[in-house]
């Protein structure tokens, strides 16, 4: 009897049920408990209050799977509470009550409201699945970079490369001979450079003084320039100046011709007049030299105007 009845105890208390504390149960009813078993954990914000002492179906498709939970703490869960599967990576699985705000409690016997919560181990793979996509992506295309870069370096095209990798060798070759601190061309270049460079230096001084005859030389040629430019601008405008205003003046034959209308007049009548004469001339000769042997001498009326073609070879242009 003795034995039977630590074989009892011993059993209840590998399920989760205390032997010293009376327990009550509730229930719950999930679609899917995931890992949960006997003697798991019922934990309220983290505290333990119990333990799940039964697992049982409800329908021959499994569809609706009861839970019984042993509450060992006396404690107060609102009616509106909600049980969740929490399962974790490192440690077993557990019913976590989150409380409601029901001012209402629930008795013992009563039936939690469940919601299913994904496992973790399907949570990481529906996350990681986007990952993994990718990462297939990634590599069927070094797949075919790989295939693209075998047949890029066939044989010919490796004989190509050692000979760019050759020709690269002796290039660095060159260039460390051209590169010699001590007998490359560039170190002797450096030298001439350096050396004329300290010529230049020790004489900065000569150099200034030139460059500063030089820039003497040209400010004074170029005064010197400018200021006789000026004065013959200036002597010119003023000469100018003087006969504009002897124009304006009506001194001298010009200003008399651009202001004086009489003078132009007259003088128009007379280049008239001499046209009329040497028309008149050319027409009749005969009346200005009297050399007759066999005719008689002209004595048709003079002309009274010029000739049309002495008109118009006379019009200004």
């Amino acid at each position: 009897m003795v034995a039977i009845t630590m074989m009892v105890l011993g059993y209840n208390f590998l399920k989760g049920k205390s032997l010293l504390k009376k327990s009550k149960s509730i229930y719950v009813v999930f679609n899917n408990v995931g890992t949960i078993e006997r003697s798991n954990v019922v934990k309220i914000n983290g505290f333990q209050i119990g333990n799940v002492s039964g697992i049982t179906n409800l329908d021959k498709r499994i569809s609706r799977i009861l839970l019984t939970i042993d509450i060992s703490e006396d404690i107060e869960i609102p009616k509106n509470s909600v049980a969740v599967v929490q399962s974790s990576l490192t440690a077993s699985s557990y019913i976590s009550i989150i409380p409601g705000d029901s001012p209402e409690m629930m008795q013992y016997g009563d039936t939690l409201v469940s919601r299913d919560s994904p496992d973790i181990i399907a949570k990481l793979t529906h996350e990681m699945e986007p990952a993994l996509a990718n990462i297939n992506i990634a590599l069927d295309s070094l797949k075919l970079l790989l295939g693209a870069m075998n047949s890029v370096f066939d044989q010919e095209n490796k004989n190509n490369l050692k000979a760019v990798i050759s020709n690269l060798n002796a290039a660095s070759g060159n260039l460390n001979i051209l590169l010699n601190s001590k007998d490359g061309s560039l170190a002797k270049t450096l030298g001439n450079a350096q050396s004329i460079s300290e010529n230049l230096k020790n004489n900065n001084e000569t150099l200034t003084a030139t460059l500063k005859n030089f820039k003497n030389v040209s400010e004074q040629l170029s005064k010197a320039e400018l200021d006789s430019l000026a004065l013959t601008i200036q002597t010119t405008t003023a000469t100018l100046n003087q006969v504009l205003q002897k124009i304006n003046s009506k001194e001298g034959s010009l200003g008399l011709l651009a202001n004086d209308p009489a003078l132009y007049r007259n003088l128009q009548q007379t280049t008239r007049s001499l046209n009329i004469l040497l028309d008149d001339f050319k027409t009749h000769p005969k009346r200005y030299i009297n050399v007759s042997v066999f005719g008689k001498k002209d004595k048709s009326t003079p002309l009274m105007a010029p000739l049309a073609d002495s008109i118009q070879n006379n019009e200004p242009r």
